[in-house]
């Protein structure tokens, strides 16, 4: 059996067998600790550098955020702030 981080390394492999120019993911550290989801998100900002793919991202955790591009802060549906990195 594959741990929950091996299970979403594989999902995020499955998605880029058709190189997509688009990744979106919901929650992709869900029901992972901290040291798993950061090693997912890693690799899914890997995954935009070196495939210049865009990944749009849902989080609730903070910490995942980190590194990447864009980040767009929701509240109540509408977008209250964003960041530049």
């Amino acid at each position: 059996l594959l741990s929950g981080g091996e299970q979403q390394r594989v999902a995020v492999a499955r998605a880029l067998a058709n190189r997509p120019k688009l990744i979106l993911a919901d929650e992709p550290t869900a029901a992972l600790d901290t040291e798993r989801g950061m090693k997912v998100m890693a690799l899914l900002k890997k995954i935009a550098r070196e495939y210049q793919t865009a990944v749009i991202t849902v989080t609730h955790d903070v910490r995942m955020i980190e590194g990447f591009d864009h980040v767009y802060h929701l509240k109540d549906g509408r977008v209250e702030n964003t960041t530049n990195h």
